[in-house]
């Protein structure tokens, strides 16, 4: 049952971040390239995205060094905080919930993946 919970675990963070990627593969990175350039960061910094949207999911849904996708993952989502929902940080939403649960749920699966690892049902077991 343990590595089971831990596929369900991979596949949700996976396929959900991985839906975002494919949207800047299809739509550019226009936008985050000025978010990145306004923080004072170099425009490269941007494509890191496509790293954590897209590769790292992948290695999380196939169990191939999960731990390191989960990191680059968590990783991503703290620069997404930083560049793009800061000011929300401390709001809640209109029903009542934090106003980042989703992308707070993201951070927090992804690291629960980097430190439990892709349980037997991975390419590996790292």
């Amino acid at each position: 049952m343990n590595d089971s919970g831990k596929l369900v675990l991979r596949l949700a963070l996976g396929l959900l971040v991985l839906l975002h990627g494919i949207a800047k593969l299809r739509h550019g990175i226009g936008a985050i390239t000025g978010m990145v350039g306004g923080a004072g960061l170099p425009a490269w910094v941007a494509y890191g995205v496509y790293i954590g949207e897209v590769a790292a999911p992948l290695m999380v849904i196939a169990g191939w060094y999960a731990r390191i996708g989960g990191a680059i993952i968590a990783i991503n989502m703290l620069f997404a905080f930083g560049l793009a929902h800061l000011g929300h940080l401390f709001e809640l939403g209109p029903v009542g919930g934090w106003a980042l649960e989703l992308q707070g749920m993201y951070l927090a699966s992804a690291l629960a993946v980097a430190m439990i690892g892709p349980g037997r049902y991975g390419l590996n077991e790292r």
